[in-house]
């Protein structure tokens, strides 16, 4: 089953049970999922999706961050709430090791000798990692690697 076909029966099921605020949560994926489809004029795949989803739990982050340094914490919990919902629908993360190995192949892959070519490793690490790993850490792993090579 495709992600967006289990975001809509999800949606459904949400609506069953009367859980008001996984609903919202889920009407909100799917509504900018269909904002992106008529923008572009295509159908997303499931890349594209975890794609949205990933850019909404960045914004979720940021806002709770905003919230909490202005001391609106009811605001906070509310963004928290939508962040656990939206998690579910991430592909499994990848621990610290395995993120490693990942870096070390693609500058192997690549044939980087220094810190100029990180635009060539992070080409190869971004689609292999997208949805499954924080893009910022390993920026910054494939810098500190870069940087010793």
């Amino acid at each position: 089953m495709s992600l967006k076909a289990q975001l809509t029966d999800d949606m459904k099921a949400a609506m069953r049970a009367k859980e008001s605020e996984r609903l919202a949560t889920i009407r909100l994926v799917l509504a900018e999922i269909k904002r992106k489809e008529v923008d572009e004029r295509i159908e997303l795949d499931d890349a594209q999706v975890t794609a949205v989803v990933e850019k909404m739990i960045k914004q979720r982050k940021d806002s709770i961050t905003q919230f909490e340094a202005g001391g609106r914490q009811d605001l906070a919990d509310i963004e928290k709430k939508e962040l656990s919902v939206l998690t579910a629908y991430m592909p499994a993360g990848l621990s610290d090791e395995e993120v490693a190995a990942e870096v070390q192949a693609a500058i192997a892959a690549s044939g980087a000798a220094g810190p100029q070519d990180m635009g060539k490793v992070m080409g190869i690490l971004k689609p292999k990692l997208a949805g499954r790993a924080d893009m910022t850490a390993v920026s910054a792993q494939v810098k500190k690697a870069l940087a010793g090579a």
